[in-house]
């Protein structure tokens, strides 16, 4: 996807949720329906998508908008409680914040980089670095003020 000139254009790495494969998109372009290069599947990008260990570092670092990442478990119940806020904020801010979920169980490496000792812990990065923290369970306001309201 290419648009014209780079002031308009919001670059994202995102990992298929399919094949896997790491695709830079232009969320400023996100309702064109972005494919994965790899197998061609639909890029949904108004949900959280996942990065682990293997990837979390280029995504954080390369991507032009806001990253709020949620570090979780799949066994924490706070964390599957607030799974519907966190969901709804990523439909909002599609295009604006690219939303990615961290399973602290799967990716201890980046956990443990990153200090997280509570789950669920938000974290705000910027040009790949950690701007601002939240630990607990957060609700669609609490994401807005963590991210920043200037951005979409």
């Amino acid at each position: 996807m290419t648009t014209t000139g780079t002031a308009s254009r919001r670059d994202a790495l995102v990992r298929c949720p399919f094949c896997l494969t790491l695709n830079r998109v232009d969320l400023a372009r996100w309702r064109d329906g972005p494919t994965c290069g790899g197998c061609r599947r639909p890029l949904l990008l108004d949900r959280p998508t996942r990065a682990g260990d293997e990837d979390f570092d280029r995504i954080v670092r390369e991507t032009q908008v806001p990253v709020l990442v949620d570090f979780h478990a799949d066994w924490c119940a706070p964390c599957r409680a607030m799974a519907p806020a966190l969901d709804a904020f990523a439909a909002a801010r599609a295009g604006h914040v690219l939303v990615v979920k961290v399973d602290t169980d799967r990716n201890h490496s980046t956990a443990e980089r990153f200090g997280i000792r509570g789950i669920p812990t938000l974290v705000v990065f910027r040009g790949g670095r950690d701007t601002g923290r939240h630990v607990g369970m957060a609700d669609q306001a609490t994401l807005a003020a963590l991210v920043g309201r200037d951005e979409g």
